[in-house]
């Protein structure tokens, strides 16, 4: 091969391999920010430490994103927000009960979100919110305004549907909310939450939470008057 055809083709190869770097720098600091920020929490996390862990300068890291408070925006929509637009299409087209659907609801928040590091950012939230009322703002216009809403279409689909009984819905939401907020606090905490003789499994836990949203903890009245009439 002619050595300027190698020097070419080596310098196009170089070109095509920077290119390629480029294009995945962005994907790479998010990755690096959503660590740190789940490990060290927002104040504590410096955008130098995120540009070193990318393995890029920190000047690198603002051709991207201005501050770490865009970085932070920008983490919450690649891992959370933005997948809300698939899972109310996915939500639109689905066939079961409204049981089952709220049942599937949040067994794919967890598989999706809250068994991922992402759910490090809810826990995040709720620690350091009051010292950052901006990215808290952005967090409940961008995260907890949409997941209410996506909530509130399940439960009002099962009251049209007359699969469950009419209920206050700024109220009832955090019915559903609360249990998965606690099931976050539980794994990022340590177990401090959990009970040292409980070993709490995720999928059995929701499978009771959502057991106990649909049937409560009465005993229905026909089996009450059963057990009556037993004693």
């Amino acid at each position: 091969m002619p050595l300027s055809k190698f020097f070419c083709n080596n310098t196009n190869g170089v070109a095509a391999k920077r290119e390629r770097r480029k294009e995945a720098r962005p994907g790479e600091l998010l990755d690096a920010a959503l660590d740190l920020f789940v490990e060290k929490g927002f104040a504590a996390t410096r955008v130098e430490e995120v540009a070193a862990l990318a393995g890029v300068s920190k000047g690198t890291l603002f051709l991207y994103f201005q501050s770490k408070e865009e970085l932070f925006k920008a983490v919450v929509r690649e891992n959370i927000s933005g997948r809300f637009k698939e899972w109310n299409e996915e939500f639109a087209s689905f066939e079961g009960s409204s049981g089952e659907m709220l049942a599937y609801c949040m067994n794919v928040w967890w598989e999706r979100v809250g068994a991922t590091k992402a759910s490090g950012i809810t826990k995040l939230l709720v620690s350091e919110a009051k010292n950052f009322p901006d990215i808290a703002a952005f967090y409940q216009k961008e995260v907890i305004q949409p997941g209410q809403a996506l909530i509130r279409r399940i439960l009002q689909r099962g009251m049209d549907r007359g699969e469950f009984r009419a209920m206050d819905l700024d109220y009832a939401v955090y019915s559903v909310v609360a249990p998965m907020i606690f099931l976050i606090l539980a794994k990022h905490s340590m177990g401090v939450c959990v009970s040292d003789s409980v070993a709490l499994d995720p999928k059995q836990y929701i499978a009771s939470q959502v057991n106990t949203i649909l049937h409560g903890l009465s005993m229905p009245p026909d089996q009450a008057a059963q057990g009556k009439e037993k004693v």
